[in-house]
């Protein structure tokens, strides 16, 4: 997730940079990020489109290994060597390993984002053995032929989830949907942060709107940025060819995250257990295409 740099305007109150509380008791469709108001989003040809789909395969193809992989006793340290063992054979280049943002405490240093039940994004992957019953999120994203693809996905360990486990990922997984079916020349930008966050809100979460999705291409990050609450019809106009990756996430019982001693891991505050999943996905005149699509 990248930070999303949002602006709160409400007729009660002044401006707040971050809005994770101030949701929670404010109207969403004042919502909107600064970054709006002057930024160029790329758009791509259909030739670039195509160049982009090899890396998206491999990104949604790699995350249903982990899927697999991600067993009672295996540990985040497996999980992560097996994705660089998968990045090396395919000749591509993580977009984390060597990513030190201002919010970081250093450089990632590892290639996979392993959050495990409290912890919400950006978990950094130490020698923890899973166990039947964890709610683990994988965030995972590569460029390989100069092109980058950003997926995530959240499963249970092992054995039946609980209904709230169930309840959360499912809400995500709509949102997630909502969203991208937004994702069509002619809307606004705004029409995808505001599908994400209907989905979640009519299901009784908080929306985090600190960070959220973003544009993809040569880079991981780039913009625009996409928080996971917002006004439909307003900011830029939506094109065919731009690339998004649209990722919603949510915590049970909270909107509010700490950072872990690691200098890396966002984690909710009252211990509440998170989901997030994400899709890289290209804007286009009728079906959104989504490049990392799984099995």
């Amino acid at each position: 997730c990248a930070p999303t740099d949002v602006v709160c305007l409400s007729p009660v109150a002044e401006p707040h940079i971050g809005t994770s509380h101030y949701l929670a008791t404010h109207w969403a469709q004042h919502l909107y990020p600064l970054s709006w108001s002057h930024t160029m989003i790329p758009r791509h040809s259909a030739k670039t489109i195509e160049e982009m789909r090899p890396v998206g395969s491999f990104v949604g193809a790699t995350l249903s290994e982990l899927q697999q992989h991600a067993t009672p006793g295996v540990t985040l340290l497996e999980l992560d060597e097996l994705a660089h063992q998968r990045i090396r054979e395919a000749g591509a280049e993580s977009c984390y390993i060597d990513y030190h943002p201002s919010f970081g405490a250093s450089p990632f240093g590892k290639v996979l984002c392993t959050s495990v039940n409290d912890a919400a994004l950006h978990g950094l992957p130490y020698d923890y053995t899973l166990k039947d019953g964890d709610l683990l999120s994988l965030d995972f994203a590569v460029t390989l032929n100069g092109w980058v693809a950003d997926s995530a996905l959240t499963l249970v360990v092992g054995g039946t989830p609980t209904p709230s486990d169930t309840r959360l990922i499912d809400t995500c997984e709509k949102a997630l949907h909502a969203g991208i079916q937004k994702a069509r020349a002619g809307g606004r930008l705004g029409d995808i942060s505001h599908a994400i966050g209907e989905v979640s809100r009519a299901a009784g979460y908080v929306v985090n709107t600190d960070f959220g999705g973003h544009g993809v291409g040569r880079t991981m990050h780039e913009d625009p940025s996409i928080p996971n609450d917002g006004e439909a019809g307003q900011g830029p106009k939506l094109k065919a060819g731009m690339v998004f990756a649209i990722e919603p996430w949510l915590m049970e019982t909270t909107a509010e995250v700490y950072t872990d001693s690691d200098g890396w891991t966002l984690k909710s505050v009252d211990g509440s257990r998170s989901a997030h999943v994400e899709h890289t996905v290209v804007v286009t005149e009728g079906e959104p295409l989504v490049l990392t699509k799984r099995a």
